[in-house]
C-alpha cells in the first residue's frame, strides 16, 4: 500500500513522517502522474488558497476527484478539509465539491486564536490499542475552519464543547479541522489507514 501526501504547501512533510514512522510507504504527491501510485491520498493543511490555486496549475483537481469516485480514501485536514468541502462560505477557493459539508474558513480567528483541546473521538477506538481505547484526542487548531453543516450521508465524528463540528466522515473521505500530524498520537493516521483495509 501507498499513501500520498499533497506536497505543495503546508504541513505535508509532518504527515509523512508520521505514516513512515508507521512503517506506511508514504510519497509527496505534486504531480497528477505520482497519483497513479498510491492506494490513498492525504490533502494536508497550510494555506487552503494557495494549495488549492497550486493543485489547479498543476491539473490536480479532477484525477483527486476521479480518486474519490474509485473509492480511494481521501482526507483532508484543515485546509484540506476545505478542499473536500462540497461548499465553502466564501467561495474561495474552488473546492474539489466531494465531501456533502459547508465549511467556514478561518472560523476561530487569526493565527494568534489558534488552540489546544482534547476531543473525544469515540471511531478511534475501532483502532485503538487497549491502552488507548477512550482516551481523549489532543486536537491542534491553526486558524482552523468549521464545519457549519452535513449532509445526512455525512457521521460527525468529534465536536467542540460548543456543538461545532471538528471531523467527520462520508465513506471514503474523512475530514479534520485540526492537525493530528502535530501531535505524538497516531490514532488519526491508523484510523485513515483502516479505511484501506490496515491496520
Amino acid at each position: 500500500m501507498v499513501i500520498g501526501v499533497l506536497a505543495l504547501q503546508g504541513a505535508f512533510a509532518e504527515h509523512i513522517r508520521m505514516l513512515r514512522g508507521l512503517g506506511v510507504d508514504a510519497r509527496p504527491i505534486r504531480l497528477p502522474k505520482a497519483l497513479e501510485a498510491v492506494d490513498g491520498l492525504i490533502i494536508p493543511g497550510g494555506e487552503s488558497t494557495t494549495i488549492g490555486k497550486l493543485a489547479m496549475a498543476y491539473g490536480l483537481l479532477e484525477p483527486i476527484r476521479q480518486m474519490a469516485k474509485a473509492g480511494k480514501p481521501i482526507w483532508g485536514t484543515c485546509a484540506g478539509l476545505i478542499l473536500l468541502a462540497d461548499e465553502v462560505e466564501e467561495e474561495i477557493p474552488i473546492p474539489l465539491r466531494l465531501m456533502h459539508i459547508r465549511v467556514q474558513r478561518n472560523a476561530f480567528g487569526r493565527q494568534v486564536d489558534s488552540f489546544e483541546v482534547d476531543l473525544t473521538i469515540p471511531a478511534l477506538d475501532s483502532i485503538a490499542h487497549s491502552e488507548e481505547r477512550g482516551l481523549p484526542f489532543h486536537a491542534v487548531f491553526i486558524r482552523a475552519p468549521r464545519i457549519v453543516q452535513v449532509e445526512s450521508d455525512v457521521a460527525i465524528l468529534a465536536r467542540l464543547e460548543d456543538g461545532t463540528i471538528a471531523a467527520a466522515q462520508q465513506e471514503n473521505l474523512l475530514a479534520t479541522a485540526f492537525h493530528p500530524e502535530l501531535t505524538r498520537d497516531t490514532r488519526f493516521h491508523r484510523y485513515f489507514l483502516s479505511m484501506l483495509g490496515m491496520t
